[in-house]
């Protein structure tokens, strides 16, 4: 016998007010059905046969014309007529851009937006949260009787395929309204924690990952002396007394989510795909990469800035999902105010800035010990690419920035030239830490200052949007 929630009968609605309070209540009801029916299988009182299910939430529209009034935007617009469709989750996370998408699409179509009961499954790990543990609180044939009870993830349903631009819509099937389904962003969200350590409702619009634990260090004196400001509301930290996280994330909050978060994503390009493919559902305004590098021209010296405007993608862990000869192009509006805030930092301006600060391509490798190779080979390798800088996480972020719709930005600072015989050595290493980590940081907090004052609407470009593109931003 199946067990299913209160039902819900679709409704039109014609204001994104009353289509967000409608999401709210199929989404509140149905995950709350699934906690009550496991809090009874807990206690014993359901057996293998009876089956529990509940259903995300969906949004729908249907317009006849592709026209919009204001052209500039990127988003907010279905690029044809159709039907289109999304399934939605946490409405507690994502009130106010789920408000904003259907406001735009309102606005731009003249149509309702459709709220119903989706034939999606909630999994009901995701409804039980973050902080319960099935095996720790199951026994071990409770844990084997689950899944035929309850819906538990499938990740067919959870792959990136409308982000990456191949997935194709069968004959009859609708349009796909956003870039992430419910299932996709809530295994996200479930990730964030496990590898952050603290919640994704902490993280801000604006991210700053960085490869070194000296930032972090930072970020939290700063932090936790701007909460002492109007400007920000609140510092957040994973919890003391336990073993730190693979890439722990702090966040300097503001009461609009517009503040910025810092995660130390360690070293690789492989930790730098796996924190972006899980913040990139938070449908953040930016993220920056702020890190060290092999700086590869004689001319720069140790504590230079280097401003990423292209990359040599040989980071291999993106070649699946956005292959290699795809550009990644730099984008204006982060470049602008990348370039602004080094200015104002340094002291440096027009072309004084050169003296601190060079523009070129950064090779991001995915081999730690790369300067082991063959001279000539790697330098022939580097000197056709012109780039000036090498590091391993850079190329990777912007490539999911791309890949995601994030504008992105990379300033990087020279840590060692081991070209030129300048190795990273313990003693210089220090030294060099302790001089050049808070002017960069700087850099970085007041960078994000200015995007968040360019507004979304102009932050998020075209530039980063494809022909056929979702509505969502």
């Amino acid at each position: 016998m199946a067990k299913f929630p209160k039902s819900f009968k679709s409704k039109k609605h014609k204001s994104a007010e009353a289509a967000l309070k409608a999401l709210q209540e199929i989404y509140e009801a149905n995950t709350e059905h699934l906690r009550e029916q496991f809090r009874a299988f807990v206690r014993g009182e359901l057996k293998p046969g009876e089956r529990v299910r509940a259903c995300y939430p969906y949004a729908r529209i249907s317009t006849k014309y592709a026209r919009r009034p204001d052209s500039r935007l990127a988003y907010g617009f279905a690029p044809h007529p159709g039907t289109y469709s999304t399934t939605l989750t946490r409405p507690d996370i994502f009130e106010h851009y789920y408000q904003e998408q259907f406001r735009l699409i309102m606005q731009n179509h003249e149509v309702p937006i459709e709220i119903g009961v989706s034939d999606t499954p909630i999994p009901v790990h995701f409804a039980l949260g973050s902080e319960f543990h099935l095996e720790g609180d199951l026994s071990v044939d409770q844990l084997k009787d689950m899944p035929d009870i309850f819906d538990v993830p499938n990740l067919d349903i959870m792959d990136d395929e409308i982000a990456n631009s191949t997935h194709i819509v069968k004959a009859g099937e609708e349009e796909p309204l956003s870039l992430f389904t419910a299932p996709r962003v809530d295994l996200s969200l479930q990730r964030l924690k496990h590898y952050t350590g603290t919640a994704p409702e902490h993280f801000q619009h604006f991210i700053i990952f960085t490869n070194y634990q000296f930032y972090i260090d930072e970020f939290i004196t700063l932090g936790k002396s701007q909460v002492k400001t109007a400007e920000y509301t609140e510092f957040v930290e994973p919890p003391e007394g336990k073993r730190l996280p693979q890439m722990p994330a702090y966040h300097l909050k503001r009461a609009d989510g517009s503040g910025i978060t810092m995660v130390n994503i360690g070293v690789g390009p492989s930790n730098a795909k796996t924190i972006t493919d899980h913040i990139a559902v938070l449908r953040p305004h930016a993220w920056l990469m702020l890190g060290h590098c092999a700086g590869l021209r004689n001319s720069q010296a140790l504590g230079d800035y280097v401003l990423a405007h292209g990359y040599l993608r040989e980071d291999n862990v993106l070649d699946g999902d956005l292959p290699p000869s795809i550009p990644i192009p730099a984008l204006a509006e982060v470049q602008v105010a990348l370039e602004q805030a080094v200015a104002e930092v340094t002291g440096q301006k027009g072309y004084e800035l050169k003296k601190v600060m060079r523009t070129g391509t950064v090779a991001t490798t995915d081999d730690r010990n790369w300067e082991l190779r063959s001279t000539q080979r790697q330098n022939e390798h580097l000197s056709q690419s012109r780039a000036i800088a090498m590091d391993m996480e850079s190329g990777t972020i912007a490539a999911n920035g791309f890949r995601f719709r994030v504008p992105y930005g990379t300033l990087l600072c020279v840590s060692d030239k081991p070209l030129h015989g300048q190795l990273k050595l313990p003693g210089m290493a220090d030294s060099f830490y302790r001089e050049r980590v808070e002017q960069h940081l700087q850099i970085g907090l007041r960078t994000m200052t200015l995007l968040r004052d360019l507004k979304p609407e102009k932050l998020h470009s075209r530039k980063l949007r494809s022909f056929n593109e979702v509505a969502f931003q």
